[in-house]
């Protein structure tokens, strides 16, 4: 039978612990709140620019925009990967890595010319020790991403895409879809797609209604300033659904750890229970024995 004495130890560090798990699933509950707001708005903000876009592209105009243009055979891919700065979160980041790795070495083989950006030291480090290198390192993205930090991300890539250094972008993150779903999800953002996904201005006989429509100065020039602040709020979207994802998962993984440390406690306390009771057993028994050996 264990000491009571070491089970009662035992027992008080396992409450701390518990204390804390409990306290940091109260805080991941907190920031998963505050993060899965902005994402709405975010979402109703990136639908609303794919509606604008989709219309000017029906305004009869022809669409030339360098962001637009599929290119065949690209030379040289792009790839952006979001994790997290902080662990304890499940396996969210090693979720996103079983997604990445095989992506980039398939790209390598494929294509070659292979640039990889990395969001967050888990995912820093866990490239690494695979031996994939790394050419843009991000740290500075918590758990509320600073869109004035993303522009400055994506206004990089706009500029390297249209100057030719590389010919398809690939973000990989996780995709919050509910509080008991999310996935590591890759999506190609340049080029930035059809101009007609998510079209929601035509009527139900499938004609357009953009014609009641009339664009000052002309649609060229406002397509010229909508499709790259389209795909600035479609990057900042990714970064916002792997924020919401780290807090879920890290208060999926908290709730568990306290669940488990207070079944953990119940268990040493039914030890501990024995424990001191054959003690005090044996204590009483030394009592009686030596009560015997004085009257005898």
């Amino acid at each position: 039978m264990a000491n009571a004495r070491a089970l009662d130890k035992r027992r008080k560090s396992i409450r701390n612990i518990r204390k804390i798990t409990r306290t940091m699933e109260l805080i991941a509950t907190a920031r998963y709140k505050k993060a899965m707001d902005r994402a709405h708005a975010v979402t109703a903000y990136t639908d609303r620019l794919a509606q604008i876009v989709s219309s000017l592209s029906a305004a009869g105009t022809e669409v030339d925009h360098p962001l637009l243009q599929p290119r065949e055979n690209p030379k040289a891919v792009r790839v952006l990967v979001l994790s997290s700065n902080r662990g304890l979160c499940g396996g969210y980041n090693a979720g996103i890595l079983r997604a990445a790795v095989p992506r980039i070495r398939e790209l390598k083989e494929s294509i070659g010319n292979v640039t990889v950006d990395v969001s967050g030291k888990r995912g820093i480090n866990g490239l690494k020790f695979r031996g994939i290198e790394t050419a843009g390192n991000y740290t500075q993205f918590e758990d509320q991403p600073a869109y004035e930090e993303v522009d400055k991300i994506a206004s990089g890539f706009l500029e390297q895409y249209i100057t030719g250094q590389f010919d398809r972008l690939d973000v990989i993150y996780t995709r919050f879809i509910s509080t008991s779903r999310q996935e590591a999800t890759i999506e190609t953002l340049l080029p930035f797609g059809s101009l007609d996904e998510g079209d929601e201005s035509a009527t139900p006989d499938g004609s357009n209604n953009t014609s009641q429509y009339e664009f000052l100065p002309t649609a060229d020039s406002i397509l010229e300033e909508v499709v790259p602040t389209s795909f600035k709020a479609k990057l900042f979207k990714c970064f916002l659904d792997a924020a919401v994802s780290e807090q879920v998962a890290r208060m999926i993984a908290m709730k568990g750890a306290t669940e488990s440390a207070g079944d953990m406690i119940s268990q040493l306390s039914m030890t501990y229970n024995r424990a001191r009771q054959s003690q005090i057993t044996g204590e009483i028994m030394e009592i009686i024995g030596g009560v015997e050996a004085l009257e005898g």
